[in-house]
């Protein structure tokens, strides 16, 4: 072997020593892999096991875990592979990972708060979510969930032997029935329309005086037209507005016009043949310019004496417009807390002059339009929390009832009277205000005694394990729930709801989606309990000679895109 041979002999040699030590650490690496995939794996299971459990209603231990794991020997590893751990734990610190389930109330762990399938679970960090009252009760056992009126005290006689008392009474309180006439609960689903709307329903309006069409907006800005006794017969304009469409108010002396309000800081009037609509204001001329100089609109009415339409906008300041001239009247006037929302307003029917705001600052306030100047209402209204609504009386005007935030539903008998406080607070569960159009309480129109409102609920019902919102009636004047209407087919909230003013009709506005509610009849009524007692009956064999009628089903229709739209 020569010397040029030896030295490619000793070459190679040495290299391939250093390939197998390279293969020996691969391999003890790749042992180290597998058997930290192996510990990923059972620590996975170990996983899926707990959450199981905690689905099924086992309780996990925490402490017992960690101890079994502080008792378990640490596993064998190749040299090779101890080092390199070693190594990597000098160069950084060991990660543990908790398991611990944080609630999202008080952002302590042990427990969670929220809804759990179809019941509400309170935090015990918080007070009671539905009555608002520090105690030790929870929602499942407030005393307001079983009877909504447990708390409600009658309000006492004002103004007892005064002018003004003896006016209301002889006047006033004298055109009031003094029998109550039988209330029509709308508790039948009658018709739908699915998903009619591109984004969640905000407002809904029935139309003057043709019965069976219903006027709605939604979060993009839509107007929709929907004639639900032809079911099909719908129309859709997207050009209104550019974002969420708060506010619809008719023109009665053309009923062929609507006002719309927007966030988009504009005023609409549109034609509801053609869709056409022209600006009577917009507050945001410039665009775009941040948050902090963009003009929304909510509140919107109209003062039909007078020709005027009064809007207010998010930094709580309130614009006459004269419908018939399309101009702005004088300059804008501030009736609530500076950069405040103010969220309704409301002509008093029997007093056109007489207006009713809401808004963020905790206040509903009157104004006396004819002689309006900030900060010098007739009265204010204190509340707990924003109020998302006010509305007078549908006939007399002499009631006032707000909604707000704190789960209170509030009425004042009397307008001429000690306005201090109010003449009953009614717990009810409508605190949510995120992805949710705000509830609104609203009267009945069509009820003479003035007494029966209609909200929709958010804490929601066990319906055989299906979580169900329904919408709530309620008799003012006691706080008692008068009824709740719900159906198995409906599983969204519906804050959106409004009664017709001459039919025994409800609409409500459930994400999307739009229905139309009408009463039992007594014919059906005794079709289920005849369906039922057959069904009771195991002996009977079934329906006896098939004389029963089947039962009556509900009527939809779908908004497919391109069909029943029309854009401009």
């Amino acid at each position: 072997m020569g010397p040029t041979t030896r030295a490619h002999f000793v070459y190679n040699r040495r290299r391939r020593r250093r390939r197998g030590g390279r293969h020996a650490v691969e391999e003890a690496s790749d042992e180290e892999q597998q058997q930290m995939d192996s510990s990923s794996s059972s620590s996975d299971e170990e996983g899926d096991q707990e959450e199981d459990a905690e689905a099924s209603g086992e309780d996990v231990d925490d402490e017992e875990e960690e101890e079994a794991v502080a008792a378990e020997p640490a596993p064998k590893q190749p040299p090779a592979a101890a080092a390199a751990g070693e190594k990597r734990g000098r160069r950084k610190g060991s990660i543990t990972i908790s398991l611990k389930k944080v609630c999202k109330a008080c952002k302590r762990t042990g427990h969670q708060a929220g809804f759990k399938g179809a019941v509400y679970i309170d935090c015990p960090m918080k007070p009671c979510f539905l009555c608002k009252m520090p105690g030790c009760h929870t929602t499942l056992t407030c005393p307001h969930r079983v009877t909504m009126e447990h708390g409600v005290i009658p309000a006492p006689k004002r103004n007892a032997n005064t002018s003004l008392d003896y006016v209301f009474q002889s006047q006033v309180k004298g055109k009031i029935p003094m029998v109550k006439p039988k209330f029509l609960i709308p508790n039948q689903l009658e018709h739908g329309n699915i998903k009619f709307h591109q984004r969640r329903v905000t407002c809904l309006e029935f139309h003057p005086t043709k019965n069976s069409v219903l006027l709605s907006g939604d979060k993009k800005g839509l107007l929709g037209i929907w004639d639900y006794v032809k079911l099909h017969e719908k129309i859709t304009y997207d050009s209104v507005h550019s974002c969420i469409l708060n506010s619809m108010k008719i023109d009665t002396t053309n009923d062929g016009m609507i006002y719309t309000a927007s966030s988009d800081g504009t005023i609409s009037c549109t034609d509801l043949d053609t869709g056409i609509g022209s600006p009577l204001l917009n507050l945001n001329p410039n665009g775009w310019n941040g948050p902090s100089s963009w003009h929304m609109i909510y509140g919107m009415d109209l003062n039909t004496d007078k020709g005027l339409l009064l809007v207010a906008d998010n930094f709580g300041f309130l614009y006459f417009l004269d419908r018939r001239s399309k101009t702005r009247i004088g300059h804008p006037i501030l009736i609530h807390k500076k950069g405040s929302k103010v969220t309704s307003l409301h002509c008093n029917p029997a007093r056109p002059e007489v207006l009713l705001s809401s808004g963020n600052d905790h206040y509903a306030r009157i104004w006396d339009t004819r002689k309006l100047e900030a900060n010098s209402p007739l009265a204010s209204l204190a509340h707990g929390r924003v109020v998302n609504s006010g509305y007078f009386s549908p006939r007399s005007g002499n009631k006032i009832l707000t909604t707000c935030q704190d789960n209170r539903i509030r009425v004042w008998d009397y307008i001429l009277g000690d306005l201090q406080s109010p003449s009953r607070e009614i717990v009810h569960s409508h605190d949510f205000n995120r992805h949710l159009t705000p509830f609104k309480a609203e009267w009945d129109p069509k009820d003479y005694t003035e007494t029966v409102a209609v909200i929709g609920r958010y804490i929601s019902e066990n319906y055989n394990g299906v979580a169900l919102h329904p919408i709530d009636f309620i008799d003012t004047s006691s706080g008692k729930l008068l009824a709740e209407v719900m159906d198995p087919d409906i599983i969204t909230i519906s804050p959106v709801n409004k009664l017709h003013p001459q039919d025994d009709i409800l609409a409500t506005g459930s994400s999307r989606s739009i229905f139309i509610w009408k009463p039992k009849i007594e014919d059906e009524l005794t079709e289920e309990r005849a369906k039922h007692d057959n069904s009771s009956d195991d002996d009977s064999g079934g329906d006896s000679g098939g004389k029963n009628k089947k039962a009556k089903k509900t009527r939809f229709t779908h908004a497919v895109k391109g069909k029943g739209k029309s854009k401009v």
